[in-house]
């Protein structure tokens, strides 16, 4: 089976009174419906717009070409375009759009990698439907005429493919690899008929298919640069070629070679248009901005006849020229779109010099003049411009004898004329022409689109910079824009708003479509958290203490709010049916009841069985809330809802399921050297809710640690004896030995399901083998819908297994107090895309609203990975990130903690506070004595000798790094970034400040409490020895400082 690619989602944010009506960035394609007066385009944002346009100046009925007219009679005679639809087809850009279809339909090509097909027409007005997919960025798209039922792309994969338009996928592809360089076979440049098909790219060379076939017809040389536009005309004759290289080229395919070199052009040429079956006459435009026209009718085959005339000039490079009637539109940069007039190169007034040369051409062949005459139009307002200046006359090739190029003194130089043999011909001067138009007529005004951004230190927030000039502020949790700050530079504001803080990467943004997009990776999006104390709720939510939120987890779990609703009713529905037989049974025992009643055996009470508590009902948990679980719980509770020792597997009920994941021990116990986040194929140790060690700690029967010395060895000799007599829940009297049970050494303790004697090893190992056997018997996608399946099989089986037990649900979202609440925008996107060889490929998108709607869609195409997050409160394995630092005292004030054997290294999660690391020193220089009696919720505050409330450690000691006082709730992933940076181990001072004494121990003092001393510090070192070596047993002292 091949390997899944990976996929990602992805979540765009709705940008502050975002209406439709315009493009956000720039446009790059264009296309014009004359029959209804509608001009489409697509722009680098996704999107595509429908514009109505004034008829009358597209009409068919209208000369083709009018004449030069005055522009301020133009702008009060003509209507203003009006914006009439747009969908947001891509999520990146749009690089080239055709019309198809007899003008109903609108394909697309983007860098998303998608070919897509729009109906603007439709009633129902669906989204673009995909038609094809390349490998990596599609460039171009073409269709031979609107009466053909398919459409051919091109990309930067090398391939050319022709699509059905009815859905029936991919009809041909080519392979368009480059001979000598394989990477310049991309395809920038595409035209085709229904004979041929021509396309170009970086290799500089024209290559013809045949696309019927998709074989090579042949191939044209003669161009040293990219080329970036192809034009073919009706009989399949000619192809026309703009480059790089400055030039426009005209290939003859009969003849298979070049025929002219149009060279009116002094910059890269990027667009062709031409509405003209033989081409005779065409627009082109270049990265300058510069618009030409040019019209060779009449010339016979010598294009250096024809007539070339500079009609506007644009302020950026013009990426897309159309043409129809008597406008031309121009697609830049910019998000707006410029229409200017046209040029009637057939009845407008040329100058004298230029009449002279096209009367001699015309003397000077046997055959009737080749400029058909053409009547003039009306006057508009009495008001006629018939003249173009010369100066606006453009040279169409370097052979062309008008106009006369200059010499550097400003006379007519000798090219073209007779000239002697041994004369040197000077350079001729380029002379910049002056176009006819200096402003367009109407500009179809866009509106504003991000083009940068700045991610906070937070990695919460982000600043982002717009088209306009405006910066704001965005909340990338909440969805929503926080602040905005008017003009000004990004780079003036972030200062004023950042924080000292170092968050581990869980996000990327992207701005490129104009928009704000968050991109979530599966390897890292749940690496970053935040403490719940720094949040700001609009409803109060009671945390644990020093409790951490997973940001990826977080915004997933409300992303997808409604798929987990629509999850969990189908869920209900399909348990419904599987515990209908078992509820009949249940109501008909009731109409029918037993004659005789059965004793029960006492509550709680099961056949004594070695190594087992008892337990009521013999299996059952008993009920808990999530109040009191947490005093309730004893240190070897096992939390797995199978029982080992019994043929017959019992589910926790949904609310022991949730309070076995949100109810675990506070997330300030695992800071000390393990790690928070576990993942289900991590080996966990049996725990209950909310182990509170302390508690555990006051109702053992507590030896002191001088007392355990003395005793190890004894202990260890009697181990094996009192095995089979001891309940799980025998305390340890030494902290290390009772935290380590806390988190689940495998060496010192042993789950309350498990059985003391060794033979039911055996049978477990026999039952993992069956269990293992039994699973690969049935397989499940590798999806989202793969998860479902894995929980209906568990129903299943349950239901084999246990017949009279109700089947409850598995699905366990994460609560609110583990995701506080959020209310999303509806229209928040969301995007599930798959990762190619040429980036992401879109395979999913809607919004947060709609998700629960399309729940079939998201179970087929999401990945397995965010089914387990969402339904199973899971995220997939990774190994904790720890920090390494020592401890001395502040000039030797303090007693150290250095260990005995001289080993004072420590490290702890990333995320560990500063003053959980001043618990730990209180610990070790200051330890407290314990209170015996009742703790909870009722106990009262510790007191000390004066019967004031005792200080917490952060309240009378400082931690120092570089000599700078650390703030207590400073993380040490944030002291290494911004405080010690470097990469060495931190080394932190920890001080007195003086509202505490306390107490320095006398070497005689220190000599005979040593092996209290010794006993203790041993911890420290054993903290240091044993996480690097095991991770999650390490640093269980210090645990039990918090």
């Amino acid at each position: 089976m091949a390997k899944k690619a990976r996929q990602r989602i992805s979540y765009v944010l709705e940008l502050p009174n975002a209406s439709p009506g315009g493009h956000r960035l720039g446009v790059n394609g264009l296309a014009i419906d004359r029959d209804n007066a509608i001009l489409y385009s697509g722009g680098r944002d996704g999107v595509v717009c429908a514009w109505d346009i004034d008829r009358d100046l597209v009409s068919p009925g209208r000369a083709a070409h009018s004449a030069v007219i005055d522009t301020s009679v133009s702008r009060t005679g003509s209507k203003p375009t009006r914006f009439r639809v747009q969908t947001q087809a891509h999520t990146h850009w749009i690089n080239d759009i055709a019309l198809a279809q007899q003008h109903n339909a609108v394909v697309s090509a983007s860098s998303d990698l998608l070919v897509k097909l729009w109906r603007p027409h439709g009633s129902d007005s669906k989204e673009p439907a995909t038609i094809g997919q390349h490998a990596d960025y599609v460039k171009c798209v073409a269709t031979p005429d609107q009466s053909t039922n398919w459409v051919a792309s091109g990309g930067l994969d090398r391939k050319i493919y022709l699509w059905d338009l009815a859905g029936g996928g991919k009809a041909l592809e080519i392979d368009v690899s480059g001979e000598e360089v394989t990477e310049k076979g991309s395809v920038y440049a595409l035209s085709v008929t229904h004979s041929i098909l021509a396309s170009g790219g970086p290799e500089s060379i024209v290559r013809l298919w045949d696309p019927k076939t998709g074989k090579r017809i042949t191939k044209f040389v003669g161009h040293t640069d990219n080329i970036r536009s192809v034009l073919v005309n009706q009989s399949g004759d000619m192809v026309m070629t703009a480059s790089s290289d400055q030039t426009v080229k005209v290939w003859s395919v009969t003849a298979g070679r070049c025929m002219h070199t149009l060279t009116m052009h002094n910059d890269s040429v990027w667009s062709l248009y031409s509405e003209e079956p033989d081409l005779s006459i065409f627009y082109s435009s270049d990265r300058s901005g510069l618009v030409v026209k040019t019209d060779v009718r009449g010339t016979f085959g010598e294009l250096d006849d024809g007539l070339s005339v500079a009609v506007a000039q644009e302020n950026d490079g013009v990426s897309k020229v159309v043409a129809a009637g008597e406008c031309i539109w121009t697609a830049t940069s910019r998000s707006s779109i410029n229409r200017w007039r046209n040029v009637d190169t057939t009845i407008a007034e040329l100058p004298n010099t230029f009449k002279q040369h096209r009367a001699s051409i015309a003397s000077s062949r046997s055959r009737e003049s080749s400029l058909p005459s053409a009547p003039s139009p009306p006057p508009v307002n009495g008001s006629l411009k018939r003249e173009i200046s010369a100066k606006s006359i453009l040279r169409i090739s370097n052979t062309a004898s008008f106009p006369p190029s200059l010499n550097r003194e400003g006379e007519e130089s000798t090219l073209g004329h007779s000239r002697k043999g041994s004369e040197i011909l000077p350079d001729p001067v380029v002379s910049s022409a002056e176009p006819i138009h200096q402003l367009p007529e109407e500009t179809i005004e866009g509106q504003f689109g991000l083009v940068k951004h700045r991610l906070l230190n937070d990695r919460r927030r982000v600043l982002t910079l717009d088209t306009a000039g405006d910066v704001l502020l965005w909340d990338l949790i909440r969805c929503q824009p926080i602040k905005s700050f008017g003009k000004r530079h990004l780079e003036d504001v972030e200062p004023e708003i950042n924080t000292l803080e170092a968050v581990a990467p869980w996000c990327s943004i992207d701005t490129s479509s104009g928009n704000l997009t968050v991109v979530l990776e599966p390897f890292n999006c749940f690496d970053a958290e935040m403490y719940a104390d720094e949040l700001t709720l609009e409803e109060p939510v009671e945390f644990r203490e020093d409790q951490r939120i997973n940001l990826g987890k977080w915004v997933l779990r409300y992303l997808f709010a409604r798929l987990i609703d629509e999850e969990i009713r189908r869920d209900e529905a399909y348990r419904q049916k599987l515990n209908e037989p078992l509820e009949k049974k249940v109501t008909v025992g009731r109409m029918n009841p037993p004659l005789a009643i059965a004793i029960p055996p006492p509550p709680g009470w099961v056949a004594d069985t070695p190594g087992t508590t008892p337990r009521a009902n013999g299996m059952h948990y008993p009920p808990m809330t999530p109040g009191m679980a947490i005093l309730s719980a004893t240190p070897g509770s096992p939390m797995a809802p199978v029982l080992e020792g019994f043929t017959t597997p019992t589910p926790l009920t949904p609310l022991d399921r949730r309070l076995s994941q949100v109810s675990r021990p506070s997330q300030e116990r695992e800071d000390y050297f393990s790690d928070a986040i576990h993942s289900p194929e991590t080996p966990k140790p049996a725990q209950t809710p909310a182990v509170d060690t302390r508690q555990s700690e006051d109702k053992s029967t507590a030896k002191t640690p001088g007392e355990n010395g003395k005793d190890k060895e004894k202990d260890k000799d009697s181990k094996d004896k009192d095995k089979d007599a001891k309940a799980p829940t025998t305390p340890f009297g030494k902290k290390k030995f009772r935290m380590n049970m806390s988190f689940g050494s495998m060496k010192l303790g042993r789950s309350a399901s498990t059985t003391a004697t060794e033979k039911p090893a055996v049978v477990d190992e026999r039952a993992e083998e069956s269990e293992s056997s039994s699973n690969h018997e049935k397989e499940f996608e590798d999806n989202f819908r793969g998860v479902i399946q894995r929980l209906r099989n568990e129903y299943d089986k349950q239901l084999v297994e246990n017949p009279d037990s109700i089947v409850e649900t598995r699905i366990t979202p994460s609560l609110p107090n583990d995701t506080p609440v959020l209310k999303l925008p509806a229209g928040t996107k969301v995007i599930i895309q798959e990762e190619t060889s040429g980036g992401s490929a879109e395979l999913y998108r809607g919004t947060v609203a709609t998700v629960g709607h399309d729940a079939d869609v998201i179970e087929k195409l999401g990945p397995q990975w965010l089914g387990e997050v969402l339904l199973l409160n899971t995220v997939p394995p990774k190994d904790p990130v720890k920090v390494s630092f020592v401890l001395y005292p502040w000039r030797d004030e303090l007693p150290p903690i250095t260990a005995a054997d001289g080993n004072n290294r420590l490290n702890a999660n990333r995320m560990l506070r500063v003053k959980k690391i001043l618990a730990y020193v209180a610990e070790r220089i200051d330890p407290q004595p314990q209170v015996e009696g009742e703790e909870g919720a009722g106990a009262s505050a510790p007191v000390d000798e004066n019967g004031e409330p005792m200080l917490r450690p952060e309240e009378y000691l400082e931690l120092y790094c570089n000599d700078q006082l650390l703030p207590n709730t400073m993380s040490l992933a944030t002291l290494r970034a911004h405080v010690w940076k470097g990469g060495n181990d931190i080394v932190l001072h920890y001080k007195a400040n003086g509202r505490r004494k306390i107490p320095v121990p006398r070497e005689s003092a220190e000599g005979g409490s040593g092996e209290e001393g010794t006993g203790r510090t041993s911890s420290a070192s054993g903290i240091g020895q044993e996480q690097q070596q095991q991770g999650a047993q390490a640093g269980a002292t210090v645990a039990a400082a918090a």
